[in-house]
């Protein structure tokens, strides 16, 4: 790589000029080319304004969990200990996976079925991390947490939504 500063040649992956001291890492940052992206790099998941988080213990019947689920129309619940601390995640999809057809699935309570120790973010992570996050894991709701503590749950729906109205759709 040449420098931009003083034209010395550097070796290809070198953060710094040999000769200068000249940040070489600058021309490897992306940089935005519209709203949209210019949005998912630099805006914090504080900006989608996510969702009050519904919160359970582990030890929550899965009967009830899932009333709750349809009663506050979300399709994720947060599993917290006795401090309230994140511990897990249950979702719909969990719900289809690991619950139905299962025997005495009623009688189930949510430690049975939850994901321990859920990928989350954090309010003042960029979008593009979560959205990274969400995409890498294959998952539909991550976490959104303070000190350990859920504050909120983004979903993909959140994040898509952004995305239309930052590119004019909305």
């Amino acid at each position: 790589m040449i420098c931009p500063a003083c034209y010395e040649p550097n070796t290809p992956g070198d953060d710094w000029c040999r000769r200068c001291g000249c940040d070489l890492t600058a021309d490897d940052r992306p940089t935005p080319h519209d709203r949209v992206e210019r949005s998912l790099m630099a805006d914090a998941v504080s900006v989608l304004d996510p969702r009050p988080a519904v919160t359970v213990t582990a030890d929550t019947p899965l009967r009830e969990v899932m009333r709750r689920m349809i009663a506050a129309e979300v399709g994720a619940v947060l599993v917290v200990d006795a401090a309230g601390l994140l511990v897990g995640i249950l979702t719909e999809r969990d719900f289809l996976t690991r619950v139905a057809g299962a025997p005495d699935y009623d009688g189930g309570c949510v430690g049975d079925s939850m994901t321990r120790d859920p990928e989350a973010v954090a309010a003042t992570d960029p979008l593009m991390f979560a959205l990274g996050k969400m995409a890498t894991g294959n998952y539909r709701h991550i976490p959104v947490l303070a000190a350990g503590r859920p504050v909120g749950v983004l979903s993909v729906h959140d994040v898509l939504r952004h995305i239309v109205t930052q590119a004019g759709g909305l």
